[in-house]
Order: C-alpha cells, then structure tokens, then sequence
C-alpha cells in the first residue's frame, strides 16, 4: 500500500506524518486549551455523563477524596502518602506453555480539566470496570496564566507556549482530578509543557538532550510547586512523591524521542511512549528503556492503517477541519469506534501483543472521539468480564509485568508478526 501523509494545523497543533509503513498517519498532538476553555465547550462528548461523579455522591469537581495522612514534600504540594492504592499483585513469569495476557493501555494526553467533565467521565468509566489508566500530565497545566513567565521553553521565548494556560479554576479542576487519578490507582506521567511542534527552530524536534533534561524539571517543579506558584492553601496535597512517580511520558506530536532517551535513562525512566508510529507487535527496549508506541491498526472501509489515538482519526476524516458538518458524526464516529475494536481483537486473536491507545479530553467533531473511545473501552471490559485474561493497565503496569519475563520468552514473543497466530498453539509455542 502507499504512504499518505496528512498534517492538520490548528491554534498551535501540529500532526506529522508517521512515514515508516504503508498508513495514512499523523502523529499524535496534545491538548490544545486556551484560558477561557474555547473548544471544549458543548458537543456529544458530554452527553451521557457530563460533569461526572467521583463514586462517592460528590461532583468530580469538587469532590475530596481520601487519603492516609500524608508526610509533605517541599511546600506540600505534594507527599507521601505510602504505597499506591488499587495496584494489581505482583506480576510473575509466564508459565511454561501459557497464553500472555493481553494488554490493553488506554492513555491520556495533556490531562487538564477545563470544565467540560471529560477527566472525570474516563475516572468514573475506569472505575466502573476496575481499570487503570495513564495520564500524561501537562506541567503548565498546573501553573496560572500570572505566573507564566515562569516557564523557560527551549529555544521559544520565556512564558511562551503553543497550548494556552489554564484558567485558574481549570487549574483547581485539574489539581482534584489527578489527585483523584492517583488515589484510584491510575499513572500520572508526564507531556512535558509548551507542546512545541514541526519544523522550527523551536520545535521539541531539535532539542537536545540537555534541553529536554530542562524542560523535564520544569515540568516537574510546576506538579511540585503549585501550591507556592498559585499561593492557594485550601487544596489538598497531591498524594504522591513525583520524583518517585514519574516513571515515562510522550512528546509533543511524537518529536524528539532520539535525544529525549537519554536524558530519560539518566533519571530512571522505565519507558517512553513517543514513537511516531509503530506495529503491534511485542515492544523492544532502546538505550534500556521501554519503547512503547502508538500502533497502526486498521481503520473499517479503508485500505490503509491508521494510528491508535483520537487525533489521527480526526486527521484522516476531517483533514484541516476540528468541526466538521455534523452529518458526518455518526458514520465518523462508528468508523473510529470499530477501528480501535479491531485492533484489540487482532491482537487478542493472534500474537497478544499489547495494544496502546491514546487521547485527549477534547470535544473534536462534536466530541465523536469521546464516544467512540468510550465504546471501545466498554467492548473491551466486557471481554475481560466475560472470562477473557485481558488486563486494563496503566504503562507503568505493563512494564511491571514485562520487566519480571524471561529474556527468552520475551524474545519468543517478538518473533510473532502483526496478525500473526503461534505456531501449534500457545502451550506449543512458549512450551
């Protein structure tokens, strides 16, 4: 098949072609938001839950959830709050001659919450089928418009950024919903700040490795240091120890993973998940951390691929357009729908490799790719709920799961192409 590349540019956004295989692709593209919320308002994103609710009768906007008595960190934005709660028992080795689990990671990028109910809809949706997601923070999400200056982008000017800061308010929203993402066991990882796009100079495409070494800690000192950047004392502290927590990310439109690995394995980082574009296939590691991509799959009534996020279904329908005519919303978003269902059941039916999906709260076409994403999430817990070894978990917890297999199963494992079912069955194959 040839190679079809389509790039959308809008209000800082920017997809790129994914190039290396026969797809119609883009990259992937983080929120973009603007003070006053415009482009998240409205639309059948919210139809069916709105503003949410956190499972204990309390809006998801206001709601204070529990947690033990925690030590603070530094200004007590955040603290130690002890282990995690809601995390899977330790993983263990296949057997000899078991079938792997499937994996299914449902992923988040930007994460703010800017009043449309969208963090805390996938919350409550997780919640219901005993799922753990991963949230890729946005560390200007957390700092106020005010104090922007703050952010030193780069190669880009102080306090610029191609996604606009939250209002405060939005900034409150995001504060209760990551607190109440951590405290129901998802990931909070992160998407760095600015989401600084293309071919510029200032694109994350040619940082190096010691700029992204800043705009890391950046990053992290506006999760650590929000409450003394914001001067508000009537929010609980993020229940968890950042340093400790962060353990991957993805770029911005999928950019700079060559000299962002480096500094990655520097500070630890188990995995990273921005490559522009994979298969689904079993993951490698590279410079020792776990590459895990956005993988092609296959997109109903076309005869190329398309990329597991929100965004290249956007890309491929719409082309230049966030809000189309509506008349296409139906068939638009039973397509997406149906893409991402197809991908997990080639996977599941063949050589169970993990299946990668990404997103981002944001109303697109009417909120199309909320719903759709949602109905493919639903069709996969009823697998699982059915009887089906299918695991919802947060990357964090797949690399948990990778890190105790034997090399040699692993290695096994990789052998198995796309679609591609084990020679005499799984008992055979990994005897």
């Amino acid at each position: 098949m040839r190679t079809v590349s389509r790039t959308l540019s809008r209000r800082g956004l920017l997809g790129i072609g994914a190039g290396a295989a026969a797809a119609a692709t883009l990259a992937g593209c983080g929120t973009h938001t603007s003070s006053d919320g415009a482009g998240h308002a409205n639309g059948s994103g919210e139809g069916k839950n709105g503003q949410g609710k956190d499972g204990q009768g309390k809006d998801g906007q206001g709601a204070e959830h529990k947690a033990p008595a925690g030590r603070p960190i530094g200004d007590g934005s955040t603290s130690f709050t002890g282990k995690q709660p809601h995390q899977p028992a330790r993983p263990e080795p296949l057997e000899p001659g078991q079938t792997p689990p499937q994996f299914v990671i449902f992923s988040w990028d930007g994460a703010g919450e800017v009043g449309n109910g969208l963090f805390p809809r996938f919350l409550d949706l997780a919640k219901e089928h005993g799922a753990s997601m991963t949230f890729f923070l946005s560390g200007l999400y957390l700092l106020p418009e005010s104090k922007k200056r703050m952010y030193e982008p780069p190669n880009n000017p102080r306090g610029a950024s191609a996604i606009g800061y939250l209002a405060d308010d939005h900034v409150k929203s995001t504060l209760t919903n990551v607190r109440r993402a951590w405290l129901e066991g998802h990931e909070i990882g992160t998407h760095f700040n600015g989401h600084f796009c293309g071919e510029t100079h200032g694109s994350v495409k040619w940082w190096t490795p010691q700029q992204w070494r800043s705009e890391i800690e950046q990053a992290k000192s506006f999760v650590k240091q929000w409450r003394t950047n914001t001067g508000w004392h009537d929010l609980p502290s993020l229940p968890f120890d950042y340093d400790k927590e962060l353990a991957g990310g993805r770029t911005p439109c999928l950019l700079g993973q060559d000299n962002l690995l480096p500094t990655a394995r520097e500070l630890g980082w188990r995995y990273d998940a921005s490559s522009p574009g994979g298969r689904q296939v079993w993951p490698v590691k590279r410079l020792g951390i776990w590459d895990l991509p956005l993988q092609q799959i296959p997109f109903p009534g076309r005869s190329f691929e398309v990329l597991s996020m929100d965004y290249n279904m956007l890309a491929n329908q719409s082309v230049n357009s966030t809000k189309a005519p509506a008349y296409n919303y139906p068939g638009w978003r039973k397509q997406s729908a149906q893409s991402y269902i197809a991908g997990f059941q080639r996977a599941y039916e063949t050589n169970r490799a993990p299946f990668f999906i990404g997103n981002h709260f944001e109303q697109w076409n009417g909120g199309i790719y909320m719903d759709s994403v949602e109905e493919a999430f639903k069709h996969i817990a009823r697998e699982k709920e059915k009887g089906a070894d299918v695991r919802l978990v947060s990357f964090r917890q797949f690399v948990d799961w990778m890190d105790v297999q034997k090399p040699e199963v692993l290695a096994k494992l990789r052998t198995l192409d796309v679609g591609q079912r084990p020679a005499g069955g799984w008992k055979q194959f990994l005897a």
